[in-house]
């Protein structure tokens, strides 16, 4: 039976709304917690600088010189931000912080490309920007922070407790927060699609897997390091399990293709999963046997886990900051 170009053309394209569609209810499904938030009401003056990204004037702030011990929380939604121990005068008029409680804050690079703005993971409400290379503390990072932006709790205070067992944050002394690493062809396509997964915490792309030291973008695209584009996907083991962020990892991109992900070709695109202990090596045994079950030819390598080096940040939350679109990932339903 022979079809005319103008009927497989419309296959095509039903085909192509039908997974849009499949697409757009999966996000919508994802995002559905970060919509039901129930977030503190607003000064207009608040409104200005945490959802405008606005600026407070410097050497105004409240907690600009406070020096009592406590925890800083999100003025918006109230998880937790920063320890007093961490914060430090920086003299530049607005309370300045070398730390943040692990896996609060979000950095995402500004439009102009030279600052890089901190927001709260957990609501996105606009801190400030942060700072590296001033050489100002041991840690060499400066959180500049509106007071405006946050709320301040003495550890004396039964609040403090309180706030940090609600939003389920917990302080260096009982970090509860695990780590994955995953490549699967462009890492700005594969953060994309995890960084929205519920108990996710954040997401870092970066390169894994090869010879050099340090290496640059460039390098690796050159195939010269032997290293992947890898994500690193930090996430809270009481809302979500490593196996369902693995699980999600397998449909969001194609696992069968070798030394590439869609139109880019490269050992650097090749499909990896490293493991930091042996159970996770055992989820991942696993599911890609349920996927070979399925007639899948799995291609996933499954190794140890290596340094972790940083990408650059113009790389960092990319489609978020450039309003862009995956050109190679795509949802898939595999489980």
């Amino acid at each position: 039976m022979r079809y005319g170009k103008n009927f497989i053309s419309k296959l095509l394209l039903t085909a192509a709304i039908i997974m849009a569609g499949i697409v757009t209810l999966r996000v919508t499904s994802i995002s559905q917690e970060k919509e039901n938030m129930k977030f503190n009401k607003l000064t207009p003056e608040e409104e200005r600088v945490i959802i405008h990204k606005g600026t407070e004037m410097p050497f105004t702030g409240a907690f600009l010189i406070n020096r009592q011990k406590g925890t800083y929380t999100c003025r918006r939604c109230d998880a937790p931000l920063y320890r007093s121990e961490d914060k430090f005068d920086s003299e530049c008029g607005w309370p300045s912080f070398d730390d943040e409680i692990p896996g609060a804050v979000k950095r995402t690079l500004d439009a102009d490309g030279y600052r890089t703005e901190i927001t709260c993971a957990r609501c996105g409400a606009h801190l400030g920007h942060v700072f590296e290379g001033e050489h100002l503390t041991d840690k060499n990072v400066r959180h500049c922070v509106n007071s405006i932006s946050m709320n301040f709790i003495p550890d004396s205070s039964e609040a403090a407790a309180g706030i940090l067992r609600e939003v389920n944050v917990v302080t260096s002394s009982d970090v509860k927060t695990e780590k994955a690493y995953f490549a699967g062809g462009c890492f700005w396509g594969v953060e994309h699609y995890l960084r929205e997964l519920p108990g996710v915490i954040s997401t870092t792309v970066g390169y894994m897997g090869g010879t050099k030291q340090k290496p640059t973008y460039k390098e690796v695209c050159e195939g010269k390091t032997g290293h992947a584009e890898t994500v690193e996907v930090v996430f809270d083991p009481t809302k979500t399990d490593y196996e369902t962020v693995a699980k999600y990892f397998f449909e969001i991109h194609d696992p069968t293709q070798i030394e590439r992900q869609g139109p880019d070709i490269g050992e650097q695109y090749r499909s990896v999963i490293f493991y930091t202990d042996d159970n996770q090596k055992k989820v991942n045994e696993k599911l890609i046997e349920i996927l070979r079950g399925k007639g899948l030819k799995v291609a996933t390598k499954v190794i140890p886990a290596a340094t972790f080096w940083e990408a650059e940040k113009y790389h960092q939350d990319y489609y978020e900051v450039t309003g862009k679109q995956p050109y190679c990932h795509i949802y898939t339903k595999r489980f």
